[in-house]
Order: C-alpha cells, then structure tokens, then sequence
C-alpha cells in the first residue's frame, strides 16, 4: 500500500510539533523534515556556489557554510534576505517534493512533512491537507525555558518573533491542542490521523 497522503505539519515553537510528528511516526507514518532538508540543501555544491557569490567567499571555510556569518549578512536588510530566499528556497522546495515523492513509495499510512515554515514559505502546496500543532502561551513559555535552558525574556522574545494561535487557525485544515496530557496524547494523534485518513480517501 503506497502512502498516497501528505499532511503538512507545523506550529509556532513551544507548541509540541516535534512530540506530535514522533507520535505520527510511531502510529506508522513516514516523516520528511523541512528543517534538516534546509540545512542539508544550503550546503550542497550548487547552493553553496551560489551563496558564495551573492554573500562573500567568507561566509564558507574547510567545514562547509558558516552559518552565523551568512544570517547575520543575509538578515541584515529586506533585500539581503530576499537575495537568499532566491537562492535556497527553489533548491529546498526541489528536495522536500523528492523526499515526499519517496516516501509515498513506502508502505506508510501517510507522509508527514514537518515544517515550522509551511506557510511562510508556501511549501503546504506539497501538502494534501495541513495539521497545525498549538498551545496556550503559558504551556509553551514553561516548554521553551525547560527545553532550551533559557530565562523567560528570551523565551517570550523568541514567541514573540513568530506568529501566534491565530495565524495557524486561519490557515491549517485541522487544529491540534500540543498541551493535552500525556497520557492521552497518543491516543488523540491517533483519532486525528483517523479522521484525515478517512476524510481524504
């Protein structure tokens, strides 16, 4: 059985994305990620190449791509950071699409596409239909600071610097609430995938 749905998976950090597509998996599901994917892409040849020559030779040594030295460069204007979206995003859009494509091949229930930026960057047209994961500001802050060691100003600052609940709501097919108890989590990941599952086939 070829798994011919894709749901795209996204949500704002702190939510609990990353517990649900584990869960996906684990019910069966193949997972492709927009994350890996991008940090994969920008330092293939070609992207590199072309990184290179819009940015400096500096921003790459022996190791590959200095990251920090290209974000600080490509953010530090609006045209800077449309040059490399020009760049990496036509490249990262290629190798999610293949990616999806091979795992349709295997014999998952579905293909889950696990992408923080699915909207933004207009990859959910790879997608049959969109899950977004999303939690109460308060849960989220408590998951940031425990996750990455940080103080609550630095939390709050990271969410504040990405979209809220609504955003997600008026765009994704299916809504799901990141801060449900453990000890049914599993159980509701499962009942959605059901309901998507049946409603797309």
């Amino acid at each position: 059985m070829l798994a011919d749905i894709v749901i795209g998976l996204t949500g704002p950090t702190g939510a609990g994305k990353s517990t649900a597509a584990s869960i996906f998996v684990k019910l069966g599901c193949a997972a492709v990620d927009a994350d890996i994917i991008a940090r994969d892409t920008v330092n293939n040849n070609d992207c590199l190449k072309k990184l290179k020559t819009a940015f400096g030779a500096d921003i790459a040594g022996i190791g590959g791509l200095d990251r920090k030295k290209l974000a600080k460069i490509a953010f530090s204007s609006a045209e800077n950071t449309e040059k490399l979206n020009a760049i990496t995003h036509p490249a990262i859009m290629e190798e999610s699409r293949r990616q999806i494509n091979a795992a349709k091949n295997s014999n998952a229930r579905a293909v889950i596409f696990d992408a923080p930026l699915l909207f933004e960057s207009g990859a959910d047209i790879l997608c049959d239909t969109t899950v977004a994961v999303i939690a109460p500001i308060a849960s989220r802050l408590k998951r940031i600071m425990a996750r990455d060691n940080i103080s609550e100003e630095l939390a709050k600052a990271r969410m504040d610097a990405q979209h809220g609940s609504s955003y997600y709501k008026e765009r994704a097919q299916y809504c799901f609430d990141g801060s449900t108890d453990w000890s049914i989590l599993e159980e509701k990941v499962g009942e959605l995938l059901r309901l998507i599952l049946k409603e797309k086939a």
